[in-house]
């Protein structure tokens, strides 16, 4: 999946810090979807996934106007455990982020039900 990093994908915009790259709040969000999307194909009717654990290496800034492309491989399924290798590269090729998401199965009617 490919992304245009705009002035609202920044940095600053978003509130993680003072200059105008990519933020690295979006950067995950990027990813999160894209494992979403991908969890998508382990799921029965009436289940979900939700995101669990995080551990991303942003190494490299993106400016405004740049393209990233985000990749998963996987999920490795676990039980209701779902595990992703995740990267970002931008329009040059240059890894700008990678590795893993985590997200767990639930029934999601259950799982709304228990929601404070």
């Amino acid at each position: 999946m490919r992304h245009e990093v705009t002035a609202g994908d920044t940095a600053l915009a978003v509130g993680s810090g003072d200059v105008e790259v990519l933020a690295t709040p979006r950067l995950i969000t990027w990813l999160e979807y894209t494992t979403a999307q991908l969890a998508l194909t382990t799921l029965e009717p009436g289940q979900t996934s939700v995101g669990t654990s995080v551990r991303i290496r942003h190494r490299l800034p993106t400016r405004v106007g740049d393209t990233v492309d985000i990749a998963a491989d996987g999920p490795e399924v676990d039980g209701r455990h779902l595990r992703f290798q995740v990267r970002a590269t931008n329009s040059a090729g240059q890894l700008v982020a990678d590795g893993e998401l985590e997200r767990v199965v639930v029934d999601r009617e259950r799982f709304l039900a228990n929601v404070p």
